[in-house]
């Protein structure tokens, strides 16, 4: 026990450490006292920056492991909250809602995989994304502030590869024209490690003033990798949570080093929910195979009817079932905003946490943890944590909708409150002081 009582001691004097750092590069030069040596050279501090950071499949109850200093500091500093995801709780969805404020069914991007009745020859992956046609439907913050003349800077958020708003040509090598991207983007890879991410962020905010962005996105998948393979509650995911804490351990000692002030934002798309291969509905034991097609399967199952099949289909899938719930699309209910969208395929399934659909029975063991349910589960609760000069010390929120951000990323950039959005800044404006 005594090897646990010491680990316990250094933890400890780890985190009253990083508490003093972190909250300390979060005020601005000018508002601290100046040494002795500097009165004569008194320095101005540059304008803050926002940065806009996404750890992937980050839990909120994640920071209740004895692992995150760094994070546990920023939350302390400035304000944090369990956020609620948008519907379906998807990776590609809740971060195109995050930058846009409007939920799936309005911005377009309503999972992971799509059709379109417009390009019916087509489908939308994660890997098959570039072309602007399924990203047009809402426009990402980063071109609201190009429009606005601050300059922005995206290292990995899906989208930001996209020349938004533009055409893409049919042909070899598909240009686009008159489309916006982020003066300066990365297009992601998933080899390049945390800390190369951070340096390179660090590097765009060592600019001239001139060619410094003002708004900048990092996004960080190994948090989203480890729940998928070994589970949530599985110490193999706790060790990727204490390895990207050090990250942002990086990021603000090097945003220190270059005595930067910076509102800092950082949220997750979505939580995590162990599965077992155990605990899976075969869709073909629900419903007879030869009247549907299945397009996606997992925590939730999206079905075509073959055509002159929709009676029978929906005389097997729209009956109780242990465990999953199906529903035609215009029946979906009301809270999760979704089913208006035509992408959204005519029948859904959607499975109980913990559990997920599969074409057949499966035959080997799959995913440990998986996302995608109920977006008001609490194993679906999405990290939020704001720090930095404009945001009050106020501590823990109560859970809002991840449509809220987008408002909050406006305040912070000065720009006008969007129109027609699903959100608002309301649950950030005492932490405004507005």
């Amino acid at each position: 026990m005594r090897w646990i009582a010491r680990a316990a001691m250094l933890a400890f004097a780890a985190a009253l450490t990083a508490c003093a750092t972190t909250s300390d590069l979060m005020v601005p030069p000018d508002r601290g006292v100046p040494a002795a040596s500097d009165v004569s050279q008194p320095t101005i501090a540059p304008p803050p920056v926002t940065i806009l950071v996404s750890i992937d499949g980050f839990r909120p109850d994640y920071l209740d492991r004895g692992v995150t200093p760094n994070l546990n500091a920023l939350a302390a500093a400035g304000i944090s909250a369990a956020m609620r995801p948008s519907f379906p709780s998807k990776t590609f969805p809740n971060h195109w809602t995050i930058v846009t404020g409007l939920r799936p069914d309005r911005n377009g991007i309503v999972s992971n995989n799509m059709q379109d009745v417009g390009r019916p020859d087509q489908k939308f992956t994660m890997e098959n994304s570039k072309d602007p046609y399924w990203w047009n439907a809402a426009e990402p913050i980063w071109v609201t502030a190009e429009k606005a003349n601050i300059r922005t800077a995206t290292m990995f958020w899906p989208g930001s590869n996209v020349a938004w708003g533009g055409t893409m040509a049919k042909d070899w090598p598909n240009d686009v024209s008159n489309g916006v991207r982020p003066e300066d983007w990365w297009p992601f890879d998933i080899v390049i490690p945390g800390d190369q991410r951070v340096d390179g962020v660090i590097d765009w905010l060592r600019r001239p003033a001139g060619t410094r962005p003002r708004f900048v996105t990092l996004y960080f998948d190994t948090i989203d990798t480890a729940g998928h393979t070994f589970g949530p509650s599985s110490p193999k995911t706790t060790e990727a949570v204490a390895a990207i804490d050090r990250t942002i351990g990086r990021l603000v000692a090097g945003l220190r080093g270059l005595g930067q002030p910076v509102n800092l934002v950082i949220v997750a798309d979505h939580g995590m929910a162990d599965t077992s291969r155990e605990r899976t509905i075969a869709m073909d034991k629900i419903a007879d195979p030869g009247d549907y097609t299945i397009f996606e399967t997992g925590t939730f199952a999206a079905l075509y009817a073959v055509p002159g099949h929709e009676a029978a289909l929906e005389k097997a899938l729209l009956k109780p079932h242990d465990h999953l719930q199906c529903w035609k699309k215009s029946d979906i209910p009301a809270r999760f905003h979704y089913g208006a969208n035509p992408r959204v395929p005519p029948y859904f399934c959607l499975a109980q946490v913990g559990w997920l659909t599969a074409k057949t029975t499966p035959t080997k063991e799959g995913d440990r943890g998986n996302h995608g349910y109920d977006n008001d589960a609490p194993d679906m609760r999405a990290l939020f944590i704001a720090s930095g000069p404009a945001i009050r010390p106020l501590g823990k929120l109560a859970t809002f909708d991840n449509v809220d951000v987008a408002p909050l990323l406006r305040d912070l950039l000065g720009l006008p409150a969007g129109q027609n959005l699903d959100g608002d800044d309301a649950p950030f404006r005492a932490a405004l002081g507005k």
